[in-house]
């Protein structure tokens, strides 16, 4: 299963919103919004800053969402601390899951990085089990990377 079969689309649309704008809140406010709206079944997404040995939660669409989540911990975590994309077909399934809302059922966490050093991790939350796949890992790694080069 695949989250989207409109990622060219949805890539094109991500370059378009943050063309010119530099502001990292507005461009990942947007980005949130759009794969929120466009990806099926996805009950979350948003980004989390990476700032003083933690992921600190910023701008999302969903429901309220844990605010701090340590380093290593949760599948946030882990993909921020592995510096690589982590794609969970079902999250009761994966060791030190942080449940934020009960409802998400598989995630697909994907690092964000400014000037080649971790800024952040990009979450996406899915109701269904099994909802991402390695072609949503291959768009949404080249989605991200338009938060800080576009």
């Amino acid at each position: 299963m695949t989250a989207s079969k409109e990622y060219p689309l949805l890539e094109k649309q991500a370059k378009a919103l943050m063309a010119g704008e530099e502001d990292w809140i507005a461009n990942t406010a947007n980005l949130s919004a759009l794969l929120f709206n466009s990806l099926e079944n996805v009950n979350f997404a948003g980004v989390y800053r990476y700032e003083k040995d933690e992921l600190i939660l910023g701008p999302f669409q969903g429901k309220p969402a844990c605010i701090h989540i340590p380093l290593g911990k949760g599948v946030c975590g882990t993909a921020a601390k592995n510096e690589k994309t982590e794609i969970v077909r079902n999250v009761h399934e994966f060791a030190g899951h942080i449940a934020c809302d009960s409802e998400s059922n598989s995630e697909i966490v994907v690092p964000i990085f400014k000037n080649d050093k971790l800024w952040g991790v990009f979450d996406v939350d899915s109701t269904e089990i099994g909802n991402f796949s390695e072609e949503d890992q291959k768009y949404l790694e080249r989605i991200v990377s338009l938060i800080f080069n576009h």
